[in-house]
């Protein structure tokens, strides 16, 4: 049902079709009747809905609305810069000592090179909007999840995660892919750059990497110049960082959120439906990427609280406001 046309009408489908054998044993008067007055009775069932999915992400659970802000704005703008609370709680991720007005001043000259653009994240009742988030996982390997990757509206890659030679398993498209300029990489011309960004510099960095390369170093080497369209470069708002470490993770100190983690909340944001690919270990309860190799049987999480985070995710998944593929 979700591929039809006019999907919203999938919610009552199976309900007319037992309604219909009933109907077929009645004259045409009165199956016109009851017609007209089943129609008047789910139409405005139909229309309230906020998505045309099956099932809305903002629908339902009272704990995941609890959580779920659904009018926070994710991108930065010239407009919807940081505040100066979620600036002073955001610079200290990185130890980051700029002050918030050279900070914005960094947000301004952004702008002058990439579109200052708002970007409508709220669910429409005429839309379905699919994401498929892909982790780099060692258990994509052998997973055949290509196609079913593919087959999403919005498909979101992370870091050092490619696809080419591993199509089979993690498919062909990106519509969006997340990085740092520790992790940066070159993209294709239809992909969107999304930068998250844990210090001013790495604003800094962004406008280097596109114009002059002047800035090859942060806390360790990094690309000077990067390829990838400049008019689909987004920005995550500290304020949405802020937000994903307060309420996703309950304000766990001595920690920020992950990219992974923060990918993932982001996509409840973007999207109506969303399926998650390549987290967590393999079947040999291995730490390693699809597109290295590498194993390694200890969880490395750094400065996240890579246990709170699954705990996050699994329960997600067990509220089916996620669908998690475990791969192999």
């Amino acid at each position: 049902c979700h591929y039809l046309p006019d999907n919203q009408k999938c919610k009552v489908f199976i309900l007319l079709l037992c309604i219909s054998a009933v109907c077929m044993l009645l004259n045409r008067e009165t199956y016109s009747r009851f017609s007209q007055i089943f129609f008047e009775y789910t139409s405005p069932f139909l229309d309230s809905s906020p998505c045309a999915c099956l099932k809305c992400l903002s629908e339902g659970n009272p704990w995941f609305m609890e959580h779920f802000n659904k009018s926070l704005q994710p991108f930065l703008t010239r407009e919807y810069s940081a505040s100066e609370d979620a600036f002073n709680w955001w610079k200290h991720i990185q130890s980051d000592r700029s002050s918030l007005n050279a900070h914005r001043a960094a947000v301004d000259e952004l702008f002058q090179i990439f579109p200052n653009r708002q970007y409508n994240t709220q669910p429409s009742p005429d839309k379905c909007r699919s994401c498929a988030v892909v982790g780099n996982s060692m258990n994509l390997k052998g997973s055949h999840y290509g196609a079913l990757i593919d087959s999403h509206d919005i498909i979101i890659r992370m870091n050092g995660g490619r696809t080419q030679g591993y199509e089979a398993d993690v498919g062909a498209r990106t519509t969006h892919h997340v990085m740092y300029p520790e992790s940066a990489m070159d993209l294709g011309n239809t992909t969107h750059l999304v930068l998250f960004p844990f210090k001013t510099m790495d604003l800094r960095w962004l406008v280097s990497a596109f114009t002059t390369g002047s800035i090859t170093v942060t806390y360790t080497t990094v690309k000077a110049k990067i390829k990838a369209n400049k008019d689909l470069v987004m920005v995550l708002s500290p304020a949405f960082i802020k937000y994903v470490h307060e309420v996703w993770l309950d304000n766990l100190a001595h920690t920020y959120p992950s990219t992974g983690f923060m990918t993932v909340v982001l996509s409840l944001h973007m999207c109506d439906e969303v399926s998650v690919f390549g987290f967590g270990v393999d079947s040999d309860g291995n730490w390693s990427h699809y597109f290295e190799g590498l194993q390694n049987k200890h969880m490395r999480t750094g400065s996240h609280h890579g246990q709170r985070e699954y705990q996050v995710i699994q329960q997600l998944s067990d509220l089916h406001k996620i669908h998690m593929y475990k791969g192999w």
